[in-house]
């Protein structure tokens, strides 16, 4: 009598590690609102953030160039191309007044990249990394991947969604290590003031926190707010600093995919050795590329500031005539982050409206405009809107958002 081999099956097919990883939700929401456009369905999409511009000619026209030279078409230091890492360290001093060596800087497959390699670089399991929420989707999984445990510090409308010094420390336990500090801040659209910044630089500097600060919207500022480097409001605070930057948003370069890490030396070399396991290094191509945005002006950014400020006023105004709608002005980025708390509990089309996330859905389904839900962002109750989309558009989806919430009772 003839017996079938035992096969035996793992208990876990995706390892515990990635599988308590949850996808983006402003990638999964964008993918959704474009599979029913390709269906032929009219969806305003207010979900991902990247700027409408393509990315300005003399860029482009770089790239190509670069495309057919045959020294691009080989590998270079995982680091990155030397030349590009110093003109990062010059854009750095240019626009932020922080001096740095190209020895500092790590050029990555964007911002993402960087911040991913800043916490693999500076986490051990355990370790505490302090959140201010409402957060960038990406931060507290990147976190837990570099084995290291988010600590949610939750703002409110209320404050203008700007995390302070008392809510820091009554955080702070025995393995707290890193703060996570985004000004102007994915997705609200915060900016801490000058005298914000010194503050809290000065207390991570005091209880010997690192800090590592994602300075991607930098140029993206407002109504006479102003980005501050924490690293040049204080000084002393720079060996215990790790800034992440990127061209992204600044040049419409999203799908190019060049960030750039900078920090202290024996980190920066660490995060380079993962790096040249992981990745080595960025397209060659990106890189020219980017080396031709940082070189060049800053005259295409100008252009999109102005556009932006222009839908901001527009969007705001226009978010805060919904009955149920609270939306504090955003003053960097290019994101609204209303609370739709007021109409949670009531009912819309035969639905008792129950979260951000029910809702969000609802409203993609009923009249085709997607909005990220506040619960990818650490807080429940709220939407995340994009306003790098044409003026037509963003008119048009808040337009129907309001028709529709309207209806609530």
């Amino acid at each position: 009598m003839s017996h079938s081999p035992t096969t035996h099956r793992p208990a876990h097919r995706v390892s515990q590690r990635i599988g308590a990883i949850a996808e983006s939700a402003t990638l999964a929401v964008d993918a959704k609102a474009k599979a029913k456009k390709a269906a032929g369905e009219d969806v305003v999409g207010f979900g991902a953030g990247e700027p409408d511009f393509p990315t300005p000619a003399p860029i482009v026209e770089a790239a190509v160039a670069a495309c057919q030279n045959p020294a691009n078409h080989r590998y270079t230091p995982a680091g990155g191309l030397p030349e590009l890492k110093h003109a990062i360290a010059e854009k750095t001093k240019r626009d932020s007044g922080y001096h740095v060596h190209p020895a500092q800087v790590l050029v990555t497959n964007g911002g993402k990249q960087a911040v991913y390699e800043a916490f693999a670089s500076l986490l051990d399991p355990g370790d505490e990394v302090l959140l201010p929420a409402p957060y960038w989707t990406t931060y507290p999984e990147v976190i837990k991947l570099a084995g290291g445990v988010p600590v949610d510090v939750v703002t409110t409308e209320e404050q203008g969604y700007r995390v302070t010094v008392e809510q820091l420390e009554a955080a702070r336990t025995g393995r707290t290590k890193v703060l996570l500090w985004c000004s102007p801040s994915n997705p609200t659209g915060a900016v801490a003031s000058a005298e914000e910044v010194e503050a809290i630089g000065n207390w991570a500097l005091q209880h010997g926190i690192w800090v590592v600060a994602d300075e991607i919207y930098e140029h993206l500022v407002y109504g006479g707010a102003e980005h501050v480097s924490m690293p040049v409001a204080v000084p002393e605070l720079a060996e215990q600093c790790v800034v992440v930057n990127g061209v992204a948003k600044t040049y419409a370069m999203t799908g190019w995919r060049v960030g750039w890490l900078i920090g202290p030396i024996d980190i920066v070399k660490a995060a380079t050795n993962l790096q040249s396991h992981a990745t080595s290094n960025v397209s060659n191509v990106s890189q020219r590329a980017a080396l031709a945005a940082l070189e060049g002006d800053l005259s295409a950014v100008a252009e999109m500031r102005d556009a932006f400020d222009r839908r901001r006023q527009t969007m705001v105004k226009l978010l805060n005539e919904i009955p149920g709608v609270a939306c504090p002005e955003p003053f960097g980025a290019f994101y609204c982050y209303p609370s739709i708390k007021a109409l949670l509990g009531k009912t819309l089309r035969g639905t008792t409206i129950e979260s951000s996330a029910q809702l969000a859905e609802l409203v993609l389904d009923e009249v085709g405009v997607a909005v990220v839900p506040g619960e990818a962002f650490g807080t429940p109750g709220y939407f995340r809107l994009s306003y790098a989309l044409g003026d037509d558009d963003l008119v048009k989806g808040v337009s129907r958002l309001a028709e529709l919430l309207s209806e609530a009772r």
